[in-house]
Parts: structure tokens; sequence; C-alpha cells
């Protein structure tokens, strides 16, 4: 069983940043992949990055490319997701989630454990 804690989340203005975190209790941080996805109301979650569990491969879904970078920091068993120049678009509950493996997936049906998604609003 891993638990994940997402925390970062706010209230931000349009163009502004934010930085998510997601820490695991995983015993072998560094063997899991890590997505994050995103919720708008009245739509369906979706993907927004992934990091494999070295840290050298990522995949980002088209729409934050350039403007999200997602990262980790296996020593401290935490994903990042940095996101710059927000748009109103952007506000969702996000959330954090993984795998084990090497895959990096877009699939949210492949991931095994997920967090219980920090608010991210962007205000005009």
């Amino acid at each position: 069983q891993v638990q994940l804690i997402e925390s970062g989340g706010g209230l931000v203005q349009a163009g502004g940043s934010l930085r998510l975190s997601c820490v695991a209790s995983a015993r072998t941080f560094s063997g899991y992949t890590m997505g994050w996805f995103r919720q708008a109301p009245g739509k369906e979650r979706e993907f927004v990055a992934a990091i494999s569990g070295t840290g050298t491969r990522t995949y980002y879904a088209d729409f934050v490319k350039g403007r999200f970078t997602i990262s980790r920091d296996n020593a401290k068993k935490t994903a990042y997701l940095q996101m710059n120049s927000l748009n109103l678009e952007d506000t969702a509950v996000y959330y954090c989630a993984s795998v084990w493996g090497g895959l990096l997936t877009p699939r949210r049906e492949e991931y095994n454990y997920w967090g219980q998604g920090t608010q991210v609003t962007v205000s005009s």
C-alpha cells in the first residue's frame, strides 16, 4: 500500500506560478512512475504529466508543454509539479498517482495509488 499526500495548491492570479508536491510512503519510491492528473468541475480526470522512477524520462500532455515541469527527489520520496504561466483553464483539483515500474503512461486506469488531491484556482 502506498499513500500519497499532495500539497501546494491554492489561489493564484492568471500568469502566476505554483509548485505542487506529492510525498509518498512507498519503501522503494524510485521503483514507481509518478503521474499528475487534474479534474475540473464537470469534466473527467485528465493526464497532466508523468516521470519515470529515475527521473530521466518525462511525458507531458500537449496543453502543458513549456509551462509545467514534473520532477522528483527520490531521497525525499517526493514528486513535484512546477506550474508556470497559469491560466483560467488550469483551475482544477490536481492529483498525484503512482504505478510500479517504468512505463510512462497517460492512462489513469494504469495507476494503482492516488492522493486525495489539492485544489488549484486561477483567477483573472
